[in-house]
């Protein structure tokens, strides 16, 4: 595994690994912690995966507790990213709440779940339209200042937004969906992040498992699977995105790699600054994943893969409208 440089000098794997995934959102939890956590160790002393990805809302609170305990023997090898950004009351998310108290109080309690000294890069995980940008930025710069967090990021940030925090305090990494079926940041997000110098990191880079070539047209989710929600699975959506996803197979096929390692390996050519966070609960598809900084595309399948979406079509959001109305445009 080669490593990445993001923003403000942040050196990463070029893959890195999201671990909500492990707590919730896909179906039936996994019944063995220890086999999650086990997952975890194996990422970093095995598949050379460094950054780590979690959030106090994944549960709630029990990601992050899943993943302190796990990288605590190991905490000098990992960059752990966690998130603020939400109100959460009796265990459900009630809205956003970004103001400095609040941040501050998401800080204190997400160190302690993760059983460390600092938060190596804090994101706030959606913009809240009641608190200025520059509040938020400049309240983590004080926790820098202060030695609790070592970078600021942002996730489902606009541009605009991004140029404003950017020049309160610097931005080190900015977080979105992005895939070779989910493109909105390539307007005017990815463009600002090679203008500033700020990493982007992309999650649900193999679009919620569907371009591993995995789901299967009629395919049904089970309880807690969050694509049952999402209008991209539906029924007749779910068929008709099928031709984005047997072009990849094809390609996939003929360089003898899987379909999921054709789109991190799309996404790694995209910008040097991009680490996209593949989540799993399984050691080989942690190794798939890694592997898939080994698998060189030309020009022409490059090419080829940036005009897929436009050619084939996508059938449905990517979020429901409650989600699509929490991101920052």
């Amino acid at each position: 595994m080669h490593t990445r440089t993001i923003g403000q000098g942040l050196q990463v794997s070029a893959i890195g690994l999201g671990a909500m995934g492990m707590s919730q959102s896909y179906g039936p939890n996994p019944g063995d912690r220890d086999d999650m956590i086990a997952v975890l160790r194996y990422a970093v002393e095995h598949a050379g995966i460094t950054l780590i990805d979690t959030a106090e809302v994944y549960g709630p609170y029990v990601n992050e507790e899943l993943v302190g305990e796990a990288l605590e023997p190991i905490r000098d090898q990992v960059t752990i990213a966690t998130k603020f950004g939400f109100d959460i009351a009796g265990g459900q998310m009630k809205g956003l709440n970004s103001r400095p108290e609040q941040i501050r109080a998401v800080a204190e309690a997400s160190l302690r779940r993760l059983r460390t000294d600092v938060i190596d890069l804090f994101y706030q995980h959606r913009v809240d339209p009641d608190v200025p940008i520059e509040e938020v930025a400049g309240t983590v710069g004080e926790l820098v200042a202060e030695g609790k967090v070592r970078f600021f990021g942002l996730s489902e940030a606009s541009a605009g937004t991004i140029r404003r925090a950017h020049a309160t305090f610097p931005v080190t990494a900015v977080q979105s969906e992005y895939s070779l079926w989910t493109r909105d940041p390539e307007q005017e997000v990815l463009p600002a992040c090679a203008e500033l110098g700020i990493g982007f990191v992309p999650f649900s880079p193999l679009g919620k498992g569907f371009l591993t070539g995995t789901v299967k047209a009629g395919q049904q989710f089970a309880e807690g699977d969050i694509r049952a929600q999402v209008p991209r699975f539906a029924a007749g959506n779910l068929e008709a995105n099928q031709a984005i996803v047997e072009h990849v197979r094809g390609l996939a096929g003929a360089k003898g790699c899987s379909p999921g390692q054709i789109a991190l390996a799309w996404l790694l050519a995209q910008q040097p600054f991009i680490v996209p966070i593949p989540g799993t609960r399984r050691r080989e598809r942690l190794d798939e994943n890694a592997a898939a900084t080994q698998v060189a595309l030309s020009a022409d399948e490059r090419a080829d893969l940036d005009t897929l979406l436009a050619r084939a079509g996508v059938h449905g959001e990517r979020y429901n409208a409650t989600l699509m109305a929490l991101v920052d445009r």
